[in-house]
């Protein structure tokens, strides 16, 4: 099986939130905003979901115009909406109504099939003492890997 082609990662997503599920959704795009997202030109950071009237949307996504786009290049940061299953937006509804939770992409890809595609998850965020503890977990478990490394020498 092929890989995925990675074109923007959310790495303070995991950072910020605790990831509770994922999801793979489908982008509503024009032909230009494809041609930059192949050429690996759009951002996620400043992104987040959200559900109106059924439908899913992302906010916030950046794809930056088309060099060679003329008039068909779009607003980079316009609302799109995005391609789930109504039964996973009725999902998703049904957990962002709980206190806390909260719809945030994690990573823009291009799958083997050549399709755009966005990962979202619902999250749940962290407070300051939990940023804190995760870090000392990942520190810890680095001087562990590294003292290994040192004793099978």
């Amino acid at each position: 099986m092929a890989e995925f082609k990675l074109i923007s990662n959310n790495k303070k997503a995991r950072h910020d939130y605790f990831i509770e599920d994922t999801y793979e959704a489908g982008i509503e795009l024009f032909g230009t905003e494809v041609k930059s997202i192949r050429g690996g030109k759009a951002s996620i950071k400043e992104a987040y979901a959200e559900i109106k009237n059924g439908e899913m949307f992302i906010v916030g996504m950046n794809i930056t115009p088309y060099d060679h786009g003329n008039q068909f290049n779009r607003d980079p940061l316009r609302t799109r909406r995005l391609l789930l299953h109504k039964r996973e937006i009725i999902k998703m509804e049904d957990l962002k109504t709980r206190d806390g939770y909260t719809l945030v992409p994690l990573r823009l890809y291009i799958n083997p099939r050549g399709l755009v595609k966005l990962e979202i998850a619902v999250a749940k965020g962290k407070k300051n003492y939990d940023k804190r503890d995760t870090i000392a977990k990942k520190d810890a478990e680095r001087k562990i890997q590294k003292a290994l490394k040192e004793y099978n020498r």
